[in-house]
């Protein structure tokens, strides 16, 4: 498993199934970014109105975020056999009763990662990499908020410069593709830009990095089991 590998694969399914993760993205960013752009345009209205609704861009932008990441995971689960199986509407449906475990592992790996990074950068690094695979843990194998943790660690070990590789690729260039859309809108007013634009800049590029993480974490799964699955039968044998 190479870092080229896996990017090359997550390109691969990606573009394939482009349409598909664009309107999973499309369904979550078009009311976030909305809620964005109704407070920066609350801001030239008076500080009082942004108050009342920061709190509420808060709360979609976080409960958005993570329930598209659980869909996102689901998403490539299913076309991982090269069909679709379900609708946009289940694949939602399946994240609902993870969702409170996303937000609050997001959250705390969020802050933990931060921290790394504003110490030492080194801490952040090695976090993002032991963590990185929490979304498709929670979702897929239901794990609660600490076990969570502990198996993405697990996951990872041994393979931990290739994971890092692979994720760092792929947060820059999300960054890099996401900036140079949302610049195509740049002439429209800010309201505009930041709703329209900012929907179009994450349904195109945010997939991109769900997948990645997603079949990152599918390989980690199949190089461990195997190994335990002789030990397991040899008894029986």
């Amino acid at each position: 498993m190479t870092v080229g590998e896996i990017l090359g694969e997550a390109w691969g399914l990606y573009t394939k199934f482009f349409k598909r993760f664009f309107i999973i993205a499309a369904v979550v960013y078009v009311v976030v970014t909305l809620v964005s752009a109704l407070v920066s345009t609350a801001l030239g209205h008076g500080a009082g109105v942004a108050i009342l609704l920061a709190p509420l861009n808060a709360v979609v932008s976080i409960v958005g975020t993570f329930w598209l990441q659980g869909a996102l995971v689901y998403a490539v689960e299913d076309v991982r056999d090269g069909r679709i199986d379900t609708t946009v509407e289940q694949v939602f449906e399946r994240v609902r009763p993870y969702l409170a475990t996303l937000v609050l592992t997001g959250l705390l790996a969020g802050l933990g990662i931060a921290v790394g990074f504003v110490l030492l950068i080194v801490p952040g690094c090695i976090l993002l990499t032991w963590w990185c695979l929490i979304a498709p843990v929670v979702v897929l194998e239901g794990k609660p908020i600490g076990e969570a943790f502990s198996r993405s660690r697990e996951l990872v070990r041994g393979h931990g410069w290739t994971v890092f590789g692979a994720v760092i690729i792929a947060i820059i260039g999300t960054a890099v593709a996401s900036g140079i859309i949302s610049g195509i809108f740049s002439f429209l007013g800010s309201f505009l830009r930041t709703w329209i634009g900012g929907t179009i800049a994450g349904a195109v590029t945010g997939p991109f990095l769900a997948v990645t993480l997603t079949l990152l974490y599918f390989k980690l799964r199949d190089l461990r089991e195997p190994a335990a699955a002789p030990a397991a039968a040899e008894p029986a044998a």
